[in-house]
């Protein structure tokens, strides 16, 4: 009883007026969750899984508009088979279960990040997944799946540089070069569109932000916690939620006088 009114007081003291309009994830430590129970790591990941299910519809609730959540990096290849083979499966798993709940409650669902190189059983069920919320206008849930912020823009310049080389003859390739600015630039990444996250959260204590959104978060606001993300709860959501709104953006500049 103690600590549903403590999150009935957090969750009140929120400005619905100053909500952080997209908010992104780096959701750490099931790993050393699992271990410090003397679980396998693959019991740290299941349990994650439930937490991704509350913060999705915390933020639901909330009001945000943008949720990414950093579930699989090009780098988290590197894990051993069996764990990598289980993330995949736990992911297809994950999406059969959520649709009906993202129809009812008007998510929409999107990927970033190379999705070509999934396993093709998991291609299918996004696939389905954003194909069926294409239409939910309530919170966009993107999940960065095999994706990498180097990588990323990597892919933006590749598709920029083939559009220039495809470009009609008798444009002034200078005059073209010469335009390409920020904003051209951003509408070639994967999160074309959406807007840059306001609060980047980060579980498990690390002060990193482990090749995340490299350009998208170059003045989010930072809220890391000790917390592992299978505890990560949404008292712990609301809160930094709340630590944001107490922050002054300056993007640069001075503060009013």
């Amino acid at each position: 009883m103690k600590n549903a009114s403590f999150l009935n007081e957090i969750k009140n003291s929120i400005d619905r007026n100053k909500l952080p309009e997209h908010i992104a994830i780096i959701m750490d430590g099931n790993g050393r969750w699992a271990a410090k129970k003397g679980l396998p790591r693959t019991a740290g990941h299941k349990k994650g899984m439930d937490t991704v299910d509350m913060i999705v519809t915390a933020s639901r609730n909330l009001g945000i508009k943008v949720l990414t959540l950093y579930a699989f990096s090009t780098e988290n290849w590197r894990r051993p088979e069996k764990e990598v083979n289980f993330l995949m499966r736990l992911l297809k798993t994950y999406l059969i279960i959520q649709r009906r709940k993202m129809m009812k409650n008007k998510i929409k669902f999107n990927v970033l990040g190379r999705i070509q190189e999934l396993p093709v059983f998991v291609r299918k069920e996004i696939e389905k997944t954003k194909n069926l919320t294409s239409e939910n206008t309530a919170l966009t849930l993107n999940i960065a799946l095999n994706y990498g912020g180097r990588v990323e823009i990597v892919d933006a310049v590749r598709r920029l540089f083939k559009d220039i080389l495809t470009a009609k003859k008798d444009l002034n390739y200078e005059t073209l070069i010469n335009s390409i600015d920020e904003e051209t630039i951003s509408n070639y990444l994967y999160t074309a569109g959406f807007p840059d996250p306001d609060l980047l959260i980060r579980t498990s204590g690390e002060l990193r932000i482990s090749n995340f959104l490299l350009w998208q978060i170059a003045y989010s606001e930072i809220f890391i916690t000790e917390t592992l993300w299978p505890d990560f709860s949404e008292t712990d959501f609301y809160m930094a939620v709340l630590d944001y709104q107490k922050r002054e953006r300056r993007y640069g500049g001075v503060k009013n006088l």
